[in-house]
């Protein structure tokens, strides 16, 4: 169905073509019936009432918190727990029940209902308030990662129960809070509890399988999105951490910066949504189905179609461009470690490095990533292993940058050789990423490369020392050519669609 504006606007005009002798009455009958022109009095009507009791829902519940606020010490522990009890239970069951109202026909979503969302929301923030009041009126010592943390899973059972994007959403933004909060050590005068930090230890793996099923199951990019950067920042300040630990003379440290540099790439490039599906329907006992069969059955992957490769490639992407990008500056070449012996190197791996070795978030990681990869080779209608081109350039690139990491920090330095070919890779991958946009007509790929290799040559003309005259002349050279080349695409992508159109 249109939207209400191009309804609107349409009306408008077609009062216009009548009056104008364009088209007759008949058709104009035609388009008010097709269009439900009728309807649109109504909705406005609907949408000023809903405004009207939200704005006057807002300003009563501003008068009662007033009110209560004002008198909150005079108020016994037993009221004031019923108080917030009945504020947490009120919002949660009118918003439920608003939202849970039938939509109009051929209307997705009616002004109730996002009036339901909305308090359905601001229960979940009430649940806060009423979690860190209890604890005040309880004299319950908790840190901010502890409200955080226990806040954001008990948002994450209302969105698994809802099927909300915007609870899951909440959810995944105060975990991450907490989690900060928790790691970085924040509030000093209250560290988070034993629990908490157990499960900001694990919060790699527990944020990948609480957040990336939400996405299925809410049917939202934005959660499967959120929810894979919320699992894998959690996996790299694992990695960090742990090699910050590491004694110089030990140096074995090499394996983990590969890890660090290629894990999160490597896990999101690989990702396949028919994987899981194949797998979830074995486990529920269904049909196998064909690698090319989208699951549409309602199971916790959803009723409909909702693949989300595309979005965790972008975001492999992305952090690809990041990491190649940090290692293009000499800079990131440079440490003062010095190189151990093979011997040593395995002695302080299994006693230094044991630990993490055996965590359980990164031997999954590690482990999912082997099986995702095995996946992508999986013999298909020619019964061959192997990968397809852009997955074996993508591991190309990975291995490359795995190679020129290890060996710098493992086997010998080669700050100047790596710093080269980390700005080859890096213009290599610019222009792969060119050469796609233009293959498909991509604006957004295309710009991206040609934004990395303008960055690429800024960087390097501001990094080395270099003449205020040879600079103004990089300046004005990229950009005429960012111009000029983005012209050309513009004309290019116009007779591409023209193309295709005849």
């Amino acid at each position: 169905m249109a939207s209400d504006k191009f309804r609107q606007q349409l009306q408008q005009e077609m009062e216009q073509w009548r009056s104008q002798g364009i088209i007759s009455a008949d058709q104009a009958r035609q388009l008010a019936e097709r269009y439900e022109f009728s309807q649109l009095d109504g909705m406005a009507r609907d949408r000023f009432v809903t405004v009207v009791l939200g704005i006057g829902s807002v300003l009563l519940g501003l008068g009662v918190i007033t009110f209560v606020a004002a008198n909150w010490q005079a108020i016994p522990r037993e009221l004031k727990l019923l108080l917030l009890l009945l504020l947490f239970v009120g919002v949660n069951v009118t918003g439920f029940y608003l939202w849970s109202q039938p939509p109009l026909p051929d209307r997705q979503e009616s002004g109730r209902q996002r009036l339901g969302q909305g308090l359905l929301l601001l229960g979940a923030l009430i649940l806060g308030a009423n979690l860190a009041l209890m604890g005040q009126m309880f004299h319950i010592n908790g840190s901010s990662a502890d409200l955080c943390i226990v806040w954001g899973f008990a948002v994450l059972g209302m969105a698994y129960g809802l099927r909300l994007t915007s609870l899951g959403a909440l959810a995944i933004f105060l975990v991450g809070i907490g989690f900060w909060n928790g790691i970085s050590g924040w509030d000093w005068n209250n560290p988070p509890s034993d629990a908490v930090r157990w499960v900001i230890r694990q919060m790699p793996l527990i944020a990948g399988l609480s957040f990336i099923p939400l996405g299925y199951w809410c049917r939202s990019k934005w959660v499967f999105g959120l929810g894979a950067i919320a699992s894998l920042s959690a996996l790299l300040v694992l990695l960090l951490r742990f090699s910050d630990t590491f004694p110089p003379s030990s140096n074995f440290y090499g394996i983990w910066l590969v890890l660090i540099f290629t894990l999160p790439t490597a896990i999101l490039w690989s990702y396949d949504d028919r994987l899981w599906q194949r797998l979830f329907s074995r486990f529920t006992s269904e049909s196998p189905l064909a690698s090319e069969t989208p699951l549409r059955s309602e199971t916790l992957l959803g009723s409909e179609t909702a693949y989300f490769r595309s979005i965790a490639q972008g975001l492999a992407l992305l952090c690809g461009m990041v990491v190649i990008y940090v290692l293009s500056f000499h800079y990131a070449w440079e440490d003062s470690r010095v190189v151990a012996p093979p011997t040593a190197q395995a002695e302080g791996l299994m006693t230094a490095g044991l630990s993490l070795l055996l965590n359980p978030s990164l031997l999954f990681f590690v482990g999912l990533t082997v099986v995702q990869w095995i996946y992508l080779a999986r013999p298909r209608r020619l019964g061959r292993w192997g990968l397809s081109q852009s997955n074996s350039m993508m591991l190309a690139f990975l291995g490359a940058i795995a190679a020129l990491t290890f060996w710098h920090w493992t086997i010998e330095p080669i700050g100047a050789i790596a710093t080269f070919f980390s700005n080859v890779l890096l213009f290599l991958l610019a222009v792969a990423l060119m050469r796609d946009g233009l293959a498909d007509g991509q604006r957004r790929i295309f710009w991206s490369g040609l934004a990395l290799v303008t960055l690429q040559i800024l960087s390097r003309l501001l990094e080395y020392e270099t003449a205020l005259l040879l600079k103004s002349v990089v300046f004005l050279l990229c950009g005429v050519g960012v111009m000029v080349i983005g012209l050309w695409f513009e004309r290019y992508v116009r007779t591409l669609r023209i193309a295709s159109e005849d």
